[in-house]
């Protein structure tokens, strides 16, 4: 990053008095050969360039010493009689006046155009520093994050030791100045400085540098605040969006089933029933129970998700083992399970991972229109992949994101009138994603769909002991 200094680079004083000494001396050797072509007096204008060269580049002290050394050394060496400072003709006289006004004239100008063209350096300077505070200030961090790096810059570009933005009004400590940032009753921030600063430097940044760092720091402050705001405002959207779809699958998915056992119980006790009917309805009462505690189940995962306390436990385990655990939950179901050998275990909570398997594993069978469904696991880099494929309708390419989403049922389910509360892949990828996983889903249409899992692989220590497959609980 290019340095953005403040600090006015004026050449020494030392260097300057050897300039002008120099730069007189050779004009006064170049008159020699004009005076065979015009009169010494008019050689004087010659002087001028000295002059303006020291005045632009040393000031104005410098450009009137320049001029009296010009005049004394055009009198003494071209103005007759020569090797004397007395002068002999009156017109002389007015000319060597004349010379040295326009001299002292000539400097002052220079001096003014290298005041002003000093000041629209220093103000370019600011423009620039202002700029680069406001890419710190405004940038995607919290504007405390930012300050030490405020501090540093501001610090460099003002010459001094140190400087330090604190947010809000701040006592200087021994050995510093304090500035407001702001309203001096209510400052934004406020800027410390070391004690020994001039008083140039004090004012330019009580009136330019000050007033643009505090209208970015208010800035900054204003949109954290505002993105705050949004931030909660979202949640509390989310949040309503989640009790309403609640409110939804408790009033049809929970009133269905509980429907269904009412009703079989109700059966169950009627005498006029033979033995068949009673043990499809006791089969009924069976089924519907389990759709009815997996509901159930699937309500308490997500509600552990959403509030964050779904942490997991991390230990040592094979994947293998876990996927197979997750399928042996759906008994019955057309399977092909395909390990690459050897695969590595990883630093995961198995639980969880056993539950979110198991979510994609009946999401996929309940699309597959009979069809088996094939689960692989490949290590891949540094990343352990696991692929859950149908072969169903396909999902269209609008709801590869959406369909883990709480609630979401995508628009094959939607016609097909499958059962579904739409909460299995959602709870997948949050156990996935609190694992350090990521999870998404590949669909062509008409030919299926993958649901890939990716989880990262880790050095495993020596003697690292291996999980139990995720028999307990998910936290």
């Amino acid at each position: 990053m290019q340095r953005i200094d403040l600090i006015g680079a004026r050449p020494r004083t030392a260097t300057g008095v050897l300039a002008a000494v120099a730069a007189v001396a050779l004009t006064t050797a170049l008159i020699y050969p004009l005076r065979e072509i015009v009169p010494a007096v008019s050689t004087g204008v010659t002087y001028l360039l000295a002059v303006l060269v020291i005045s632009t580049i040393w000031g104005l002290r410098l450009g009137l010493l320049t001029a009296v050394l010009s005049a004394f050394c055009f009198n003494l060496f071209h103005i007759p009689p020569t090797g004397r400072l007395s002068i002999a003709e009156g017109e002389n006289w007015l000319a060597l006046a004349v010379f040295f006004v326009a001299a002292a004239i000539a400097s002052s100008l220079a001096e003014l155009a290298r005041a002003r063209a000093e000041d629209a350096d220093l103000r370019r300077r600011e423009a620039s520093l202002s700029a680069e505070m406001a890419r710190l200030l405004l940038a995607d961090v919290t504007p405390d994050r930012a300050l030490s790096e405020v501090s540093s810059r501001l610090a460099q570009a003002m010459g001094l030791d140190w400087t330090e933005v604190e947010l809000g009004a701040r006592e200087p400590p021994p050995g510093s100045l304090a500035i407001p940032l702001g309203e001096s009753d209510r400052p934004v921030a406020t800027l410390l400085l070391p004690d020994v600063i001039d008083d140039d430097q004090r004012e330019r940044i009580e009136q330019r540098v000050g007033p643009a760092l505090a209208t970015l720091l208010t800035a900054a402050v204003e949109r954290q605040r505002l993105g705050a705001e949004a931030v909660e405002a979202q949640a509390l959207r989310r949040s309503d969006e989640l009790k309403t779809a609640l409110l939804r699958s408790v009033s049809h998915d929970l009133r269905t089933p509980l429907t269904a056992i009412v009703a079989a119980g109700e059966a169950l006790g009627s005498p006029a029933i033979t033995d068949e009917e009673r043990d499809e309805l006791a089969e009924v009462v069976r089924t519907e129970s389990e759709r009815l505690s997996r509901l159930v189940d699937q309500l308490l995962d997500l509600s552990r998700l959403e509030s964050g306390a779904a942490e997991p436990r991390r230990e040592w385990s094979s994947i293998e083992e876990i996927a197979r655990a997750a399928a042996d939950q759906l008994d019955g179901e057309q399977l092909a399970l395909d390990f690459e050998p050897g695969l590595p275990l990883v630093n995961a909570d198995a639980a969880q991972l056993e539950r979110a398997f198991v979510n994609v594993i009946e999401n996929a069978v309940g699309h597959a229109r009979g069809e088996p469904v094939a689960i692989h696991a490949r290590t891949v880099g540094s990343r352990l992949v696991i692929r859950v494929v149908d072969r169903g309708q396909g999902v269209p390419a609008t709801d590869l994101e959406r369909i883990f989403e709480p609630f979401y049922r995508g628009a094959a389910a939607r016609s097909s009138g499958r059962a579904g509360s739409g909460l299995g892949l959602a709870i997948a990828r949050g156990f996935v994603t609190a694992n350090g996983g990521t999870i998404r889903a590949e669909s062509l249409p008409s030919q299926g769909t993958a649901i890939v899992v990716e989880l990262p692989v880790e050095p495993q220590p020596a003697g690292a002991p291996v999980g139990s497959g995720a028999r307990r609980e998910p936290a």
